[in-house]
């Protein structure tokens, strides 16, 4: 579903944030992306979503090359930033009926859809409020929300659990392995690691915009814990 391929991104001054990433994620996997602050997860992200242009390597969302066709990568793509940037002008409904009219979701299925996660997020009786009204974490159900009524193909999240409280975090993982279950794939940003062990069937860990190790959960941690494998990696590379 995703193929990053000899990926590198250089930033002015001649530093490689990421340098020559090779990475793939397949249909039904949820696969954890690790590393400390400045490894080059957001950079590597923001370039598999378009965000970023980029020179070296290329990235491929279902087999299509998102230098070649952005379009059609990001038809089937949903985004979530660790900060998500929402029109505050709108109310909660209003916007998710805009996401709804660029992804050409269905009458029926958005209201269907719309409503199952605004349930489950808790958000249903807010929606008629601006968004200016929302808390971080209301604007981030918002968010996820909007990422997922229409059925994205690929679903990439950066720090996904940041300002969630426990129940909204229990739910985006719950609907997270579902996705999976029924064929989408998921790539996602983590500094909480504990989740990661138990959320993700894969795992890759980046150091300083190298890949240090990735592969299924249990083969990379073996019989330690994420945490400590993860301590190690970074301390010792």
């Amino acid at each position: 579903m995703l193929t990053i391929k000899h990926f590198s991104k250089r930033y002015k001054g001649g530093k490689k944030a990421v340098d020559d990433l090779n990475l793939v994620v397949e249909r039904g996997d949820i696969y954890g992306f690790i590393g400390h602050n400045g490894a080059g997860k957001t950079t590597t992200i923001r370039s598999v979503v378009g965000v970023l242009d980029f020179e070296e390597g290329d990235i491929e969302i279902d087999g299509i090359s998102i230098k070649k066709d952005p379009v059609a990568c990001k038809a089937i793509t949903a985004y979530i930033p660790d900060n998500p940037d929402l029109y505050d002008h709108l109310t909660g409904i209003q916007y998710l009926n805009f996401i709804g009219d660029l992804f050409k979701v269905s009458k029926a299925d958005r209201e269907a859809l719309i409503k199952k996660y605004s349930d489950d997020f808790q958000l249903t009786a807010s929606l008629g409020d601006m968004i200016s009204a929302y808390s971080h974490g209301m604007k981030q159900k918002l968010a996820i929300i909007s990422a997922l009524i229409h059925k994205p193909k690929l679903l990439v999240l950066d720090e996904p659990f940041v300002g969630l409280d426990p129940k909204a975090a229990h739910t985006l993982k719950t609907i997270m392995a579902d996705l999976c279950r029924n064929g989408s794939a998921i790539f996602f940003s983590t500094h909480v690691l504990d989740v990661a062990e138990k959320l993700c069937n894969k795992i890759a860990i980046i150091k300083a915009g190298k890949l240090i190790t990735h592969g299924r959960t249990e083969d990379v941690k073996g019989d330690n814990s994420l945490e400590d494998v993860f301590l190690e990696l970074i301390a010792n590379d």
